[in-house]
């Protein structure tokens, strides 16, 4: 008999175990963290030095700080009773991130987590092999700098067709911005317009991406001083047969 719940891993009571309320305890704690779970933010690079008592945060690719640096990406750190408690995440959960006033999704055959509605199954096969097609959204808000990169990213080996943006709010600082990646700033579309309204959308011949990029915003003519920018990738990306 497993010592553990299949699903969330909650610690069951054993024949004639003492100091039962140790093991029922831990099982409600994690409970309470897990079951209509939020998290305050996926895109904190720093853990957090004053959390609250059942903060929970989902640690994001190069985090810092002496307990986060030793969490694989994608963990569910959460903050209880004065220590951090890791929770590696399975297939299909989902958590509502409070930052971004969205869900998301763990998307297990990438190993990140995605939005809610992001996902859409195009064909699969009875190995599990499928195709999906991707829609991943982020409004980038209060810009500021010389750049702004996306919290959200571009899935390791999906191929995109595009990145589509609308300025919601009128980019200040700058008297254009372009859209596009670390090292090839205009990828997705040069010279786009600061006036709320204006779109674009940035489709390129299908390119594979072999890593997480985020979308990146570089300012022309001056630095960011304020605006709201929508971003929308869309792309494929292929699942491989489950063992």
């Amino acid at each position: 008999m497993s010592d553990t719940t299949p699903n969330l891993a909650l610690p069951l009571v054993m024949p004639a175990q003492a100091q039962k309320h140790i093991t029922v305890n831990e099982a409600l704690l994690r409970l309470d963290a897990l079951t209509q779970a939020c998290v305050e933010s996926r895109s904190l690079a720093v853990q957090p030095a004053g959390p609250g008592e059942g903060d929970v945060w989902i640690v994001p690719e190069g985090a810092s700080g002496a307990d986060w640096s030793e969490m694989a990406a994608g963990t569910l750190a959460i903050w209880r009773d004065g220590f951090w408690t890791a929770i590696a995440p399975a297939g299909g959960w989902q958590v509502y991130v409070r930052d971004e006033s969205r869900s998301v999704v763990f998307d297990s055959s990438r190993h990140n987590w995605l939005a809610a509605e992001a996902i859409t199954t195009l064909t699969a096969g009875e190995s599990g092999a499928a195709t999906d097609a991707l829609l991943i959204e982020e409004t980038l808000s209060d810009l500021a700098g010389a750049s702004v990169a996306s919290s959200v990213t571009i899935p390791a080996r999906s191929v995109v067709i595009g990145v589509s943006v609308t300025t919601l709010e009128a980019v200040t600082g700058a008297t254009s911005f372009d859209c596009g990646i670390a090292g090839e700033a205009s990828k997705f579309g040069g010279s786009l317009g600061i006036s709320p309204g204006a779109s674009n959308i940035g489709v390129i011949g299908p390119t594979a991406f072999y890593s997480d990029t985020p979308v990146v915003l570089t300012a022309n003519g001056g630095s960011f001083t304020g605006g709201a920018v929508a971003i929308a990738i869309h792309a494929w990306a292929p699942r491989a047969p489950e063992a």
